[in-house]
């Protein structure tokens, strides 16, 4: 999936705050990683990107993940270099739905590769690989069982754009896989709501 022209998202990867931050991921994994919306690019970039684009193409390829109704997101930049994080352990994402993108700069290895979804058992045995390519995106179910190989030279920056619905979420939580017990918070936090969202049939195993 080509998003833009790549020198577009080279400038982008050139955007870094005052201070680097280094957060602890829900995979367990510490790597460098910036919040878009502590730039203040989620309104003016992530949020048309997701209602514009992203919305009508999940609700064709992803109808029973409630591709059609998301309605909220978590858009972060991560780094990949030699002496900090290389590589990304196995894990699934907090997200009905996610997009990752390579932003660059210049790098070898660093493959994604996927299994299936993380409730069926032996869900890595064939894992499947794909090359980053720069400029391009990869979607695929927050659900599915993913990671990144060892980054073998250079210095790799991904766009990872976490797509949310709450008719899906609010019915079970894609994390621990049962009914959500709230706590109020602000923004989008983790894409639960009070309210009622229209219903859509939830992911299941086939």
């Amino acid at each position: 999936m080509q998003l833009w022209l790549p020198s577009f998202w080279l400038q982008l990867s050139t955007v870094r705050p005052r201070v680097q931050t280094s957060r602890v991921s829900s995979s367990g994994w510490r790597r460098c990683q910036v919040l878009l919306h502590e730039l203040g690019l989620d309104e003016p970039l992530v949020t048309p990107l997701r209602e514009r684009f992203l919305q009508p193409l999940m609700g064709l390829l992803y109808p029973d993940c409630g591709g059609a109704w998301l309605d909220s997101h978590r858009a972060f930049v991560v780094k990949y270099a030699p002496g900090q994080d290389r590589e990304l352990g196995c894990h699934y994402d907090n997200a009905e739905l996610t997009l990752n993108v390579a932003l660059g700069k210049a790098f070898t290895g660093g493959s994604l590769y996927f299994g299936g979804l993380f409730q069926a058992p032996a869900a890595l045995m064939q894992p499947l690989e794909v090359e980053h390519v720069v400029g391009q995106g990869v979607l695929h179910r927050g659900g599915q069982l993913h990671g990144a190989r060892a980054l073998c030279t250079g210095e790799r920056w991904n766009l990872v754009i976490w797509l949310r619905a709450s008719a899906v979420r609010n019915r079970l939580c894609p994390m621990c896989c049962r009914k959500p017990d709230l706590v109020d918070d602000e923004g989008f936090s983790d894409g639960f709501t009070r309210e009622e969202p229209p219903m859509v049939d939830v992911c299941a195993l086939t």
